[in-house]
């Protein structure tokens, strides 16, 4: 599409065909969307899917829903955004302080990738250093993108990766930095779920340094557990970021966590002209309304693990298509053997009506039902006989 106006197809990189389809996708897949209701979307052809994807995890209630909508509704009614902070803002900000209690101290921005850089500048006027280890993925900014062009040089030099679940390597990288590393941040659930030797580790050895532990919790909080992975796991870092299912889709992150390390963001310049705009703050307190009044992270547990087990039992059915499944029940996947197997299996699903990713993470949502997830299993079967009777 060579005179297409957005370069790459889309905005959202995750979002492209390639990436939900592979390369050279079917045309007749759905590449937009024109409508989203519950677990369900609708494509610019006006076809129906059971989606999986739920905006890359930032939707947990499935879409639009009634009582978010309403207060995002009530919120643009009011004017939606002003010249001073909106009630909203300090309201959220205690009513998270309750339900994560260490989050002391609180700032709002609007996505997570901005919150993660936010964590990182104030670990960095907190202790006065430089250097940060990071293990996951932490967003498109300049600071974690060693790899990727147009990274300056000196950006590159004061960051290093950090392996998933590995508590010696961890242990080296962080005593040899020592005195000069400003943060670790990792991502709690990469792929698989952390050892708690790891997570002790990290929480022993940057308090022994005097490093910031960040957990990116921007997948996991309000899916985990409201208090994502340092509630499940009880481990408690210095600063969380969370995203993503905070305000069920509305844009909406925010960085917190003790109050000493927190009381740096007033001596940086973090600001955002629309962080304090109403309508996604609002979403925010009706989403965690929802979430306590309805149990959700008890059916996302429910729901995800009747999709887990299920894809166990096909992986191991299908051992010669299926290499592993990774994940946890509230966000998990399928390893395919080769590319062209995923690619063969998410074209299959599409055409049956689900749309499921090849790779990291589908999410269950709680207007997924466990009958939702019973034809999603029994189309995975069909789409698999079919590819290894090809």
């Amino acid at each position: 599409m060579s005179d297409w106006r957005i370069p790459g197809f889309t905005s959202t990189g995750s979002k492209r065909p390639e990436a939900l389809f592979g390369e050279g996708y079917d045309a007749s897949l759905p590449t937009q969307m024109v409508r989203a209701a519950g677990a369900r979307v609708w494509d610019a052809a006006g076809r129906e899917y059971l989606d999986y994807v739920m905006a890359l995890g930032a939707v947990a209630l499935g879409y639009g829903h009634a009582a978010v909508s309403r207060a995002a509704t009530d919120a643009v009614a009011a004017g939606g955004v002003g010249p001073l902070p909106p009630v909203e803002e300090e309201r959220l900000a205690e009513v998270l302080a309750q339900r994560l209690p260490w989050f002391e101290r609180v700032r709002f921005l609007k996505t997570g990738a901005e919150a993660v850089a936010a964590a990182v500048r104030i670990a960095r006027v907190a202790t006065g250093r430089e250097e940060v280890l990071g293990c996951g993925y932490h967003g498109w900014l300049d600071w974690c993108q060693g790899r990727a062009e147009g990274v300056p040089s000196g950006t590159r030099a004061v960051f290093a990766e950090l392996p998933f679940n590995d508590p010696e390597r961890a242990r080296e990288m962080i005593r040899y930095r020592a005195d000069r590393l400003a943060a670790v941040v990792v991502e709690p659930v990469v792929v698989s779920e952390p050892r708690r030797e790891w997570l002790e580790t990290l929480r022993d050895e940057t308090q022994r340094v005097g490093a910031v532990l960040v957990f990116d919790e921007i997948k996991t909080a309000f899916r985990l557990a409201l208090g994502g992975a340092a509630e499940r796991y009880r481990v408690r870092p210095d600063l969380a970021v969370i995203g993503k299912a905070l305000a069920n889709g509305f844009p909406l992150a925010a960085v917190g966590g003790r109050a000493d390390v927190m009381a740096a963001a007033s001596r940086t310049w973090i600001s955002s002209t629309l962080a304090t705009e109403t309508v996604a703050l609002a979403a925010a307190l009706a989403t965690l309304e929802v979430f306590e009044r309805e149990g959700v992270c008890d059916h996302l547990h429910r729901v995800g693990t009747r999709l887990l087990h299920g894809m166990h039992r096909l992986q191991h059915e299908h051992a010669h298509a299926l290499a592993s499944v990774g994940g946890v029940a509230e966000m998990c996947f399928l390893h395919f053997v080769n590319d062209d197997l995923s690619r063969t299996v998410a074209v299959g699903l599409a055409k049956r009506g689900i749309l499921f990713k090849r790779t990291a993470y589908n999410f269950v949502s709680l207007a997924h039902a466990e009958a939702d997830v019973d034809a999603t299993l029994a189309a995975l079967e069909e789409v698999l006989q079919q590819a290894e009777g090809a």
